[in-house]
């Protein structure tokens, strides 16, 4: 049986390679990337992941953190409470928490057109939207419903703007529009 061609080449010492800047590569490549600013500057390289978020105030291991309840007494043992010696991370991210998050997302001026024709030639009318030729991507009605609804989500102001735009165009003696339904 032949053997692999690799093993049989005598092993050779590469003289031009610096193990300990080769080591140094491998332990920041085996190191976790954390994006959250707080914990990368309290985290210590020589601790356990387990120990620098206990450490922290954090668990590691979310089913370890709260106690099991005995189902015979309905109490949970009282496991002695871990040591914190880095508090100010978990304020900081309590903080960070509390703040008010603005939704900054925005849609392409091609979806707010698309779904502004769309509205003011059907109004609510699903179907006849997906039957229209300006449906270029052939969108099914829920789909297009769904770009409705995010348009109505993230430009609430320019939705209702251009919902009151329509309502002094709409002629009562063309029945060839449905109403819009303001919302």
């Amino acid at each position: 049986m032949p053997k692999a061609k690799k093993n049989s080449h005598r092993k050779k010492y590469d003289y031009d390679k610096d193990r300990k800047k080769q080591k140094k590569q491998f332990m920041k490549k085996s190191r976790p990337r954390i994006e959250d600013k707080s914990i990368r500057h309290a985290w210590d390289n020589y601790k356990t992941s387990n120990k620098n978020l206990e450490d922290m105030g954090l668990a590691f291991d979310p089913n370890h953190s709260q106690p099991i309840r005995n189902p015979e007494t309905g109490f949970a043992p009282t496991p002695a409470a871990p040591v914190v010696t880095k508090p100010y991370v978990l304020r900081k991210m309590e903080e960070e928490a509390s703040q008010r998050f603005d939704d900054d997302k925005s849609l392409s001026r091609d979806l707010i057109d698309f779904v502004q024709h769309m509205v003011r030639e059907h109004g609510e009318d699903y179907k006849a939207m997906a039957r229209d030729e300006k449906n270029y991507y052939q969108d099914t009605p829920k789909q297009i419903q769904r770009k409705v609804n995010e348009y109505k989500r993230c430009h609430p102001k320019l939705f209702n703007a251009f919902i009151q735009s329509l309502a002094p165009n709409a002629n009562p003696q063309s029945s060839s529009q449905p109403p819009v339904i303001v919302c």
